[in-house]
């Protein structure tokens, strides 16, 4: 039996046993069960990603069973294991497991925690359907189940009323997108009258240049298809324009936000698009959107970040920055290029978010960074995993020593591809992300000032407040409060060392299998290897670009939030509108608010007063009651109890009955 059936099914396993079983067993016997079956699923993952690694595995589909069968729309539910697969399996697993063991000690006092455990299971079984899918039917079953499931995450604290908000724009977001991809999909069936991945990739070159009529116009048929598609990632991985649900996800528990914005669900919108890279090479317009899109959306993201406060939404748009680089690496060809950063991403990113629970599991689920301060003193392991996972994002690492972080390897590798691309959209994109990794650098070395450098901040927080039982004015010259943070248990620990670790090293291991190694990747993605060769040979100012900005941000960070902590608000003050602009988020929320959410609900108000009241009830329910009541009022003047009453009523009657005879 081949190990990939192991691999999907125990979380599934493990969700259902956990979810029947709920609150009839102890907490523990859930999470044992759901953690165990991910870290056994991790295990069985590795030997296949490094099977591929070394060259002894080949590319393989494992049937399940029978699916459909309706004239010529026929699949089969199968799993399709190559290296693209093994690559997004070590991904989700890992950092699934290691979430699993986190949330021991994070949620260890909430009292729904078997739910928990059998969400995320269920989450990390429905992502391991979509990378797994060998059809566009399977891939979007996937792509529905970790919607669904991100929901029930995302809204886990159901007595929240701003958990449950979360939960349904996350829900309305992505279907916009999904309905972008199912007309994608049927565009894709219309076209090739078949949806196997193998068989849409094989046709696919031949339709290059091919059209077709759509709205009147005539297309080009790839470039239809390839919009539609990445419509759906665009809302799965939060680019710009459909991204508004990524920053209010932080609703949900703090693993949630590591598993679902680092190795999950907004990893699902690149991978789509890197599966079906033969497409997509096909439909030149449809790629130039893919750069241009996720360029804008990795410079948006990144100027919303650097004026946050809440740690979590700093990581959060640092997500959806680093999203944009895997896309506008994907728009220029570089489709290797783009799976290696969402490989390195996801240890970081999952490190950063789980460093962040631990901080504010230290201080008494405070979030804002401006109550932080000299945090490194008094969790230091914490403060160490967080350095780690900060160097890696921010590129630090220098090109002929050839030793750097994580982050280091595959971001230079998309600036260097986006420069060697030598197009317009690629020098575009080049310019954009180096001043994304600017900002970048500044606002994770402002989170990281902020929360471990500086003078105690504990006492102007309300949680703080809450636990010591003093006001600031109670405190006086002891800004501490008198409160003692405290490291956390070693189940969140561990998660933290070993992301670490994948921190440090994945890039500096990895990096020459992914970028160069064209037999690794085989034909599970378009390998452009002229754009490869191109991208060794850009100018050593274009390799250093990175590393330079990444000082430069660091400088900045260090001279306002720890040099002269006066000049954030002075700046603030001095931007006016503009910094209001970047913290408002650039007015996504208030623009969807008056465009769609208004004419909405006015829309429902007239379809309930006009439609509901006034047509079905009037007319109907209230319009049958009115008919009765005012009969029964007719009737009852009949019922007086006279004889005489009752013999007119009869005579009338008769005389009536008489003439209609006669007459």
């Amino acid at each position: 039996m081949h190990p990939i059936l192991f691999i999907v099914f125990l979380p599934l396993l493990a969700a259902l046993v956990a979810g029947l079983t709920n609150k009839a067993a102890p907490p523990v016997f859930a999470k044992a069960v759901t953690t165990g079956a991910l870290f056994i699923s991790a295990a069985l993952s590795w030997p296949i990603f490094l099977g591929f690694v070394g060259g002894s595995s080949e590319a393989t589909v494992v049937p399940v069973l029978t699916w459909i069968q309706s004239g010529t729309l026929a699949f089969d539910w199968a799993l399709r294991v190559d290296t693209l697969t093994a690559v997004m399996l070590v991904v989700i697993n890992t950092v699934s497991a290691l979430v699993h063991l986190y949330s021991w000690g994070y949620m260890d006092e909430d009292p729904d925690q078997p739910r928990f455990f059998a969400y995320l299971s269920l989450f990390t079984f429905a992502m391991l359907m979509l990378v797994t899918a060998d059809n566009l039917v399977q891939m979007f079953f996937g792509w529905e189940g970790v919607g669904l499931a991100s929901y029930l995450l995302i809204g886990f604290w159901f007595r929240k009323p701003s958990a449950n908000a979360a939960a349904i724009k996350a829900f309305v977001v992505n279907r916009v997108g999904d309905l972008g991809f199912m007309l994608g999909i049927f565009g894709t069936y219309l076209v090739f009258d078949t949806v196997s991945i193998t068989e849409i990739l094989a046709a696919a070159p031949a339709m290059s240049g091919a059209t077709i009529g759509f709205l009147g116009f005539t297309v080009q048929t790839m470039d239809v298809l390839c919009i539609l598609l990445f419509i759906g990632a665009m809302g799965k991985s939060a680019q710009l324009g459909l991204h508004t649900w990524l920053p209010d996800a932080m609703e949900g528990p703090t693993p949630v936000s590591a598993l679902i914005h680092a190795a999950t669900m907004v990893t699902a919108g690149v991978f789509m698009v890197c599966r079906l890279s033969p497409m997509f090479e096909t439909a030149p317009v449809a790629l130039g959107m893919v750069t241009f899109i996720g360029a804008a959306t990795c410079i948006f993201a990144a100027t919303v970040g650097t004026t946050q406060w809440d740690i979590k939404r700093v990581i959060a748009y640092s997500t959806c920055s680093q999203l944009g680089y895997m896309f506008f690496a994907a728009g220029v060809g570089a489709y290797g290029v783009a799976m290696f950063h969402l490989f390195t991403h996801a240890f970081f990113k999952a490190l950063l978010f789980l460093g962040a629970g631990s901080v504010i599991h230290a201080m008494h689920h405070e979030q804002d960074m401006r109550y932080y301060g000299e945090l490194r003193k008094h969790i230091p392991l914490t403060f160490w995993a967080m350095m780690m996972g900060t160097l890696a994002i921010t590129g630090v690492g220098i090109y002929h020593l050839g030793a750097g972080f994580a982050g280091f390897w595959s971001k230079d590798a998309i600036l260097e591809v986006a420069y060697g691309r030598g197009t317009e959209l690629g020098n575009f994109a080049f310019w954009m992300g180096t001043f994304a990794a600017l900002l970048t650098s500044f606002y994770s070395w402002r989170l990281m000032f902020l929360t471990f450098w500086g003078k105690p901040r504990w006492i102007e927080s309300e949680h703080i407040q809450h636990s010591v039982h003093k006001t600031p004015a109670e405190a006086g010259e002891d800004t501490t409060g008198g409160y003692h943070p405290h490291e956390s248990p070693l189940s969140m620990l561990i998660p933290l060392g070993v992301l670490s670790i994948g921190a440090v090293l994945a890039g500096q291991i990895f990096a020459p299998t992914f970028l160069d190694d064209a037999a690794f990747w085989g034909s599970s993605i378009f390998y452009n290897e002229p754009l490869i060769h191109a991208m060794h040979g850009v100018p050593y100012l274009v390799k250093y670009a990175a590393f330079i900005v990444m000082l430069i941000g660091l400088f900045v960070a260090w001279l306002a939030y720890i040099k002269d902590t006066s000049i954030p608000g002075k700046t603030a003050e001095q931007l006016g509108p503009i910094y209001r602009f970047l913290y408002n988020k650039w007015y996504f929320d208030e623009l969807y608010h008056y465009l769609f959410i208004v004419p909405a609900f006015w829309l429902g108000r007239q379809f309930w007063k006009l439609g509901d009241v006034g047509t079905i009830d009037r007319f109907g329910p209230n319009g049958i009651a009115w008919v009765v009541e005012k009969g029964a009022v007719g009737a009852r003047r009949f019922q007086t109890g006279y004889l005489y009453s009752y013999a007119l009523v009869m005579l009338l009657g008769l005389v009536a009955a008489i003439t209609w005879v006669l007459f």
